[in-house]
């Protein structure tokens, strides 16, 4: 006897009537007509089924703050973090568990069951830092929060940064982070990279900078980034986020830079609602987009995942957790507009992260995690421009979180009493919410 059973199943590869048992936690079995009972069965009525989404790239010290102590007037990356910055003082730790932990229920209503944030680190008393490990095992029954000892105001721009930074993963902080284009120099800014992978290295640790987050074309701190991965056998264990001036660089530079970026096991995460918010502020026209070229990336066999990074925060005041919403104007802003690509842009919010972030028993196979979700799409690209109901929120092989199918009720002569903006060919199979 199982536990669960999701009858008539599409999967994200194509495909479809598969049936998912699921026992002690884990998927058991995975094939049509499965011959089995379980103590409760879900009808997915040939709705997608998908591992949960994943927010490669996120802050959830500054999540929900946004007007304190003020909004954002100009809207530009520096105004918010001078705006972090006088916030700072003024964080109770209470408040920044409160706010994280709203987010998290926020989150599992959407489906999204793992995040990395970056945690500041340069307030000497590390609030954010003890406040978001306490959130990390609050919610670890339900939601994999992975953390990033991120210095915000520059790890040599900052007196005690690197201490902080050190005490921070010496209390458990899982990820060396950092911001080498917004130290003093150029010079300063490659010198804080390679301090950080070394330190990196010696803890045996994951490195995730933000990395490049600029208009400036001769922003080029992802090179150093790739040859200290290279040069401390790094690969696979090194993420360079943002890489937003990589759009304003020209095509020869990045024809030497992508092959690097491949050879030495970088990964790469955009974050697209803000690169485009924040970017090309200072442009009057033609205006950049300021998204990384990420077409461009995955062509060259370097893995790109995409993150929501902020929501309504001092440098975003809009969002909701919707990782569908990021993966959808990924896809716009990138111009991924062929089947295969929205596909990519798919994986960008769901398996790329989950490799990236290193997530063990993510999968849709036998002996994965039981960590699900239904959605009211009939498969990944229909999900993206529907921004898909999540109609159950499986972790572990139990429903967290469900939602009734969206419909809407017409009153047109001759014309159907109801529209959920599937296709056509998927209507009368809109789905039903868990019990």
């Amino acid at each position: 006897m199982l536990d669960l059973i999701l009858r008539n199943a599409t999967l994200p590869d194509g495909r479809a009537g598969i049936d998912i048992g699921i026992a002690h936690g884990r998927i058991a079995a995975l094939q049509t007509h499965l011959p089995a009972q379980a103590a409760h069965e879900i009808d997915c009525a040939g709705q997608l089924v998908t591992p949960p989404f994943v927010d490669a790239h996120f802050h959830m010290d500054s999540t929900l703050s946004h007007g304190l102590p003020r909004v954002n007037q100009s809207g530009t990356l520096l105004e918010g973090i001078a705006l972090w910055g006088e916030l700072k003082p003024q964080l109770t730790q209470e408040a920044l568990v409160e706010r994280a932990l709203a987010y998290c229920d926020w989150a599992v209503a959407k489906g999204l069951l793992a995040i990395r944030s970056h945690v500041d680190v340069c307030d000497d008393r590390l609030l954010a830092v003890e406040a978001l490990l306490h959130v990390r095992e609050r919610v670890k029954p339900y939601l994999d929060l992975q953390l990033v000892a991120f210095p915000q105001d520059g790890l040599l721009r900052a007196p005690r940064a690197l201490a902080n930074l050190e005490r921070a993963l010496d209390l458990g902080v899982d990820v060396v982070g950092g911001i080498p284009h917004f130290e003093r120099t150029a010079e300063q800014g490659a010198e804080s990279v390679r301090m950080l992978c070394a330190i990196a290295a010696q803890r045996g640790l994951m490195v995730d900078m933000h990395c490049d987050e600029s208009d400036d074309p001769l922003s080029r701190h992802i090179e150093t980034l790739a040859e200290q991965a290279q040069r401390l056998g790094l690969q696979g264990r090194v993420t360079g986020s943002h890489l937003t001036s990589m759009h304003s660089m020209d095509n020869y530079y990045v024809s030497k830079l992508l092959p690097l970026l491949r050879e030495s096991g970088v990964a790469a995460i955009a974050n697209p609602l803000i690169n485009i918010t924040l970017q090309g502020r200072h442009d009057t026209y033609p205006k950049r987009r300021g998204m990384t070229r990420v077409p461009e990336l995955l062509a060259a066999g370097v893995p790109v995942a995409f993150g929501h990074d902020c929501v309504m925060d001092p440098w975003y005041g809009l969002g909701s957790g919707d990782m569908l919403e990021v993966a959808h104007m990924g896809l716009h802003v990138a111009q991924m507009t062929g089947r295969d690509a929205m596909r990519q842009c798919f994986e960008a919010v769901t398996t790329t992260p989950a490799r990236i972030l290193g997530l063990d028993g993510y999968g849709l196979e036998p002996g994965c995690r039981a960590d699900l979700v239904l959605l009211q799409a009939a498969d990944p690209v229909e999900a993206i421009r529907l921004r898909a109901i999540r109609l159950a929120v499986i972790r572990a092989g139990k429903v967290i979180a469900s939602a009734a199918p969206a419909t809407t009720t017409l009153r047109l002569p001759g014309r159907p009493q109801t529209v959920d903006f599937t296709r056509p060919s998927s209507q009368g199979s809109s789905g039903q919410a868990p019990k």
